[in-house]
């Protein structure tokens, strides 16, 4: 997988997703004005952190924004993830605390197991928070 063909996976996926670059980054959110929040991001670079040494060349790192259920299930008990490892769901070396996942170049095959079904997790959350602030009603 290369981080264009999950670009167009989520643009298939989830049709009324905002997609913005901006710098080496991709921002995945569902509010075409303000960009934000994100459910996914995609980042090719070192420019927002260096812990996953994105300078190495074909590197890039996909963000997934998770339940916290998930998180813990995942990546809780990681004590002292290596963030330069590829294709590993690892906590995100900066918003872990907001459960946050990450992975470095995922292969095709976990990004069918793993990665499809944590998008799908991180899509629906936002969408359901957006329906709940629109509505002003809590969905259980």
């Amino acid at each position: 997988m290369d981080e264009a063909a999950i670009i167009d996976y989520i643009r298939m996926r989830y049709p009324g997703a905002d997609i913005l670059t901006a710098g080496s980054g991709t921002f995945f959110s569902l509010d075409p004005e303000k960009h934000w929040p994100n459910f996914a991001t995609l980042v090719t670079s070192d420019e927002y952190d260096s812990a996953s040494n994105l300078s190495r060349s074909g590197i890039y790192r996909l963000n997934i924004g998770v339940s916290r259920s998930t998180f813990e299930r995942l990546a809780g008990s990681i004590p002292d993830p290596d963030y330069t490892a590829l294709d590993r769901v690892l906590p995100h070396p900066v918003y872990a605390a907001q459960h946050w996942l990450s992975i470095l170049n995922p292969s095709h095959a976990t990004f069918e197991s793993t990665v499809k079904p944590l998008l799908d997790e991180a899509h629906e959350r936002l969408a359901r928070s957006r329906r709940r602030l629109a509505t002003g009603k809590l969905e259980i």
